[in-house]
């Protein structure tokens, strides 16, 4: 990905170092489990407050490698781009779109959804209109997901901000309003339709994105496909318990995810994003 001459984006806030959990007695086993849990759209919250306390230590001066400098640089550049094509497309739809903040933060982090940790993996919060990333998560998709490249985190960013777009065109809003009077099933198949949209806004974003300042490189798009398909709900429920239950699929199955990316980075028409009245997801 041509990232490196992109604008960086002042709507980052830079929390790393403010305190991180540290695990005792569970290991990496209960960070994978709880980062499973959390993949699958599951609270890893009562998973970790079995295995870990917070070293006193940690709360300041904790030491930045470039690599992490580097890839914050990567992140602020990869969030000015999605201003950058979201601006333009509101715009074109007699709009205004308001620049959400990301915030970048190490170990855990109070945000207005509640406390949160790295487990929980990148996340958008409505309330306060930020997106959240701890940037090992990066880490983790490389050695854990079996989703390296630094295309496929570009596209991780390019979800959340999706996430964002939906609450500014009151998508997410009426997706809460009717999973309350819903059954669970329902209530997953809303959560499930709502992901995919945001998988497909992540593309429309790349189609822009490339078409204005050609960003993409050879694999790029293989990369991003790939980091779809790894964090399908089936095939996180396959590594995780061995058998796949779709009723109780929040974020959709790996096939799905990787076809609404594709028909936005296609299509670049949030029209053909319409997930709620597709006939087949």
């Amino acid at each position: 990905m041509r990232w490196q001459m992109g604008r960086r984006s002042q709507n980052v806030e830079d929390r790393r170092g403010a305190g991180a959990p540290v695990a005792v007695g569970g290991g990496i086993g209960v960070v994978v489990l709880a980062l499973i849990a959390a993949l699958l759209g599951f609270d890893p919250t009562p998973i970790l407050n079995q295995a870990v306390s917070t070293d006193p230590g940690s709360n300041s001066g904790q030491t930045i490698s470039p690599e992490d400098e580097q890839l914050a640089d990567f992140v602020a550049v990869v969030l000015g781009d999605t201003e950058d094509t979201w601006n333009s497309i509101f715009q074109q739809i007699g709009a205004d779109y308001r620049e959400p903040t990301l915030v970048m933060f190490s170990g855990r982090v109070d945000s207005a959804c509640g406390l949160a940790t790295a487990a929980s993996g990148p996340f958008y919060c409505p309330q306060d209109q930020k997106v959240y990333i701890d940037l090992s998560f990066y880490n983790d998709m490389k050695y854990k997901l079996n989703a390296p490249g630094d295309f496929a985190q570009a596209y991780v960013i390019a979800h959340e901000i999706g996430h964002h777009v939906q609450t500014l065109l009151g998508i997410s809003q009426q997706v809460t309003k009717l999973q309350r009077q819903a059954s669970k099933i329902e209530a997953n198949q809303l959560s499930v339709m709502l992901e995919l949209q945001a998988d497909c806004l992540a593309g429309v974003w790349a189609h822009h994105a490339d078409d204005a300042r050609q960003i993409l490189e050879q694999g790029d798009v293989e990369e991003a496909m790939n980091a779809a398909s790894q964090i399908g709900d089936d095939r996180l429920q396959r590594q995780a318990q061995g058998y796949v239950v779709p009723d109780s699929f929040t974020h959709g199955s790996s096939a799905q995810r990787v076809r609404w990316f594709k028909q936005g980075l296609q299509s670049g028409d949030l029209n053909q994003c319409n997930t709620f009245e597709a006939k087949n997801l």
